[in-house]
């Protein structure tokens, strides 16, 4: 077996396979020299494996009561944010299968946490029904290169995570955390989805469930409105999304995509929504620059949802076995973040001609999912916050990659700043049969 991310001829990981024009060179070269068999059957997959330790305290009321933890003693994690197995099967004439099943954090998506928002009470919690996460389900007709329509479970590609999120396409040990904390990541919703690729563009136009209102809040926004804590997907309301790439500039990829739908009707009780809308509207801008032994990564989000007053009212009043936080909801959220890195090993010849990479790295964010309300809506300002991070990427071979970073996140004022010190391991790829 070999770890390629390009063996197949259709999309197997994150619906952007074709958007790497230096992996497709490198590819058609190694084709040229050694042909290599192809199976109708692919397996492959992503996963992370992290140790934390956070120097700053763990209690549900440090923004409530900041003074009381400033001096908190640090404490640690072990973490497997994602692993990630991929089965696809291409059955001629243009028809393939693409499928994930993913297990984050090692577990099930059903947890017991603490609620850090406002009683500090124990809390199951459950992501999404059902007891792993099947995170693509989908079948593919390709017409040619420019037209294919995917059908079932797809990736949802807003933003620059969404559409990248394997742990060898961002610098950071986690997936960055402005745009995670305010979107669904990764967003998968069922729908069809319309794409393809020219020589410099690549577009994808999508039709897919609406959100939940039911479960947006403070400190995530939306974010909980995507998948269903329900055997089924309440699709009263739908959603459309759009992306588009542009390759023209030789190493660099700028991106634009865009989201909007309703949320409210799509509840299990719609009755209590009588007359609320909630729109949620979604606009993003990415770019990224592989060149010159350097890799520079950059996003702006911004998202607007419509009677946040309302359903904040609603969800407020909802009974307590409700999959809601019940906690305030923006009207508006932001995110803005960027990352470079420079490959040090670029300089020392026998260390390059034997494949080898260690990425110096550095991440700004700022991001905020209150970053306005409307009306009477208290805006909850901890959730409003900046990120500066930097560390070390070494890659030994392809598709693996040891991370260690440091972090400091910067609060507002009255509240304590956060640092926090993180070394994983990750792989990503397809193995070919």
């Amino acid at each position: 077996m070999c770890i390629s991310l390009l063996s197949a001829g259709f999309c197997v990981i994150n619906a952007a396979e074709e958007g790497r024009d230096a992996a497709e060179s490198e590819a058609k070269n190694e084709h040229a020299v050694t042909p290599e068999k192809k199976s109708r059957l692919t397996l492959g997959g992503y996963g992370e494996a992290v140790m934390s330790r956070m120097f700053y305290s763990s209690n549900y009321k440090r923004y409530t009561n900041a003074e009381l933890y400033k001096d908190a003693d640090s404490y640690g994690q072990f973490d497997l944010p994602h692993v990630v197995f991929f089965v696809g099967y291409d059955f001629g004439k243009g028809w393939t299968m693409g499928s994930e099943i993913e297990f984050e954090h090692g577990g099930t998506e059903s947890a017991i946490e603490i609620e850090e928002e406002e009683t500090g009470e124990y809390e199951s919690e459950i992501e999404r029904g059902g007891e792993v996460a099947l995170e693509q389900f989908w079948i593919q007709k390709s017409f040619c290169d420019a037209l294919k329509i995917r059908m079932g479970h797809i990736i949802v590609p807003v933003g620059l995570t969404n559409q990248y999120h394997m742990p060898t396409e961002f610098f950071t040990v986690y997936r960055p955390e402005g745009e995670t904390a305010i979107l669904p990541c990764t967003w998968h919703e069922t729908g069809v989805s319309l794409w393809g690729r020219t020589k410099h563009w690549r577009y994808e136009v999508m039709f897919v469930a609406g959100l939940d209102a039911d479960r947006f809040g403070s400190k995530d926004w939306i974010k909980g409105g995507a998948g269903s804590p329900y055997e089924f997907k309440m699709a009263t309301s739908y959603a459309g999304a759009v992306r588009v790439d542009n390759y023209s500039v030789k190493g660099l990829r700028v991106g634009v995509s865009g989201y909007a739908g309703n949320s409210a009707s799509n509840s299990l009780k719609p009755d209590s929504y009588r007359d609320v809308n909630g729109t949620v509207t979604i606009g993003s801008v990415d770019l990224h620059y592989d060149n010159y032994n350097t890799i520079v990564r950059g996003n702006f989000v911004y998202g607007h949802l419509s009677d946040s007053e309302k359903i904040t009212k609603k969800n407020m009043e909802s009974r307590s076995g409700s999959p809601s936080p019940k906690t305030p909801i923006g009207s508006d959220a932001i995110s803005i973040g960027i990352e470079a890195g420079y490959d040090i090993f670029s300089q020392i010849a026998n260390l390059k001609t034997k494949g080898n990479r260690l990425y110096l790295f550095g991440r700004y964010d700022y991001y905020d999912s209150m970053y306005k309300t409307q009306g009477n809506i208290t805006d909850n300002d901890c959730w409003g916050r900046q990120r500066v991070a930097g560390g070390l990427n070494y890659m030994p071979l392809k598709g693996l990659v040891v991370k260690a970073e440091f972090s400091h996140r910067i609060l507002k004022s009255r509240y304590n700043n956060e640092n926090t010190l993180s070394v994983g391991v990750a792989y990503s790829g397809l193995f070919d049969m």
